[in-house]
């Protein structure tokens, strides 16, 4: 198997997981979503909580088709460069789009939180990514650094993984948090979400999250210590890569047993830390990784039997995921922008449902068109770009 072809596979997974994410932050009303595309209060898992971390596994995958070309000896400081220039990128981009919401906020948007400069949330999802990623390359540059290789063993990346998920549930259920005591995994007892409080302020934190509607904000879901685990699905990636190049053609196999193994494990270890996306558990991440590893399995299996023209449309998308992911935040912040200077005014989104609704009754259906919808504008889009061979990767 050759790296064009896995970069297909790679784009086809990611791509798949990009379509995802928009259908859930587009619907054509929040109050009509399919409960599979709304992510779960606290414990527990939907289809939409997979999303994120297939993501963060195609990440992984591309930095382990990459990383060993680009740890030459002597082009340290380039490769550093790429990595930092990387990291800043996704950071600036992720900051600007949280800056949405108070663009949206001076604009009249109806606020889901106070809309000014003092409530601008620091975490995101691209901060996440970045902060991830870094975690993840700098595992494996010290591990090859150990190992005199140009690229680390896959048992190393499987000792830093157990490492990473150990440490964090030994750290979530062992480590006192001031005020709440020992392993508080609720949502404001838990250590990740006191140290999120502590070093961002709820100010800037997301502002949804909190037991109920607009209620005080105890966690975000995107913070600071549950980024280590997260980046265990990046490790994850990188092994995937490792049977993909040990096997060739004959790796689907071993792909759906990694997955097997490791969804039996999440769930078998529930009980003892319960599988939560929002604090992204041990359990959480090994639970995702199974599942990506079974998702490029299937993706691996499709090529082989020629429905690449069937997935084509998610290649296109992955190629440039990040471009459309933003896409699709830039356009929901617009779509929650009022069209009148009037009590309970139309937006671009309420307007849209509306119409839809007019052709299709049924109004969780008619959410989910108008969601597709959205996806279908961004393909069109980046459509253009994929032709050329112009695809943005930060």
């Amino acid at each position: 198997m050759t790296n064009v072809q896995r970069m297909s596979e790679l784009d086809i997974l990611r791509g798949f997981a990009v379509a995802v994410m928009i259908l859930v932050v587009s619907p054509g009303s929040w109050g009509h979503t399919y409960a599979p595309l709304r992510h779960a209060d606290w414990h527990g898992w939907t289809f939409a909580d997979l999303v994120f971390p297939d993501f963060l596994f195609g990440v992984g995958m591309a930095l382990g088709l990459t990383f060993g070309r680009s740890l030459d000896p002597n082009e340290q400081t380039a490769f550093w460069t790429k990595v930092g220039r990387r990291v800043i990128g996704l950071t600036l981009l992720g900051l600007a789009l949280n800056y949405l919401a108070v663009i949206s906020g001076l604009l009249g948007a109806p606020p889901v939180g106070p809309q000014d400069y003092t409530t601008w949330r620091i975490p995101g999802v691209l901060q996440r990514i970045a902060a991830a990623y870094l975690i993840a390359v700098f595992i494996m540059w010290l591990s090859s650094v150990v190992a005199h290789r140009e690229a680390p063993r896959p048992v190393q990346i499987g000792i830093a993984i157990a490492v990473l998920l150990i440490g964090y549930w030994v750290a979530l259920s062992f480590v006192p948090v001031p005020g709440y005591g020992v392993g508080q995994l609720d949502m404001e007892g838990n250590l990740a979400a006191y140290i999120d409080r502590a070093v961002f302020g709820t100010q800037h934190m997301w502002p949804l999250a909190a037991e109920s509607w607009r209620g005080p904000v105890l966690y975000d879901p995107e913070g600071i210590l549950a980024t280590f685990p997260a980046s265990a699905n990046i490790l994850f990636g990188v092994l995937a890569v490792s049977i993909w190049t040990k096997l060739g053609d004959r790796c689907i196999p071993a792909l759906l047993v990694a997955g097997g193994l490791l969804i039996a494990a999440a769930l078998l270890l529930e009980p003892l830390f319960p599988i939560n996306k929002k604090i992204w558990t041990s359990t959480f991440a090994l639970l995702t990784s199974g599942i990506s590893f079974v998702a490029l399995a299937a993706v691996a299996t499709l090529l082989r039997a020629g429905m690449l023209p069937l997935l084509a449309p998610f290649r296109v998308l992955g190629g440039n995921a990040i471009l459309a992911f933003s896409i699709s935040i830039f356009l929901s912040a617009i779509a929650g922008i009022p069209l009148a200077s009037v009590e309970d005014p139309p937006t671009l989104q309420s307007t849209g449902f509306r119409i839809m609704s007019a052709v299709v009754p049924d109004p969780h259906l008619a959410s989910l068109a108008c969601a597709f919808g959205i996806v279908l504008l961004i393909f069109l889009m980046i459509f253009p770009l994929h032709r050329r061979g112009i695809h943005i990767r930060l």
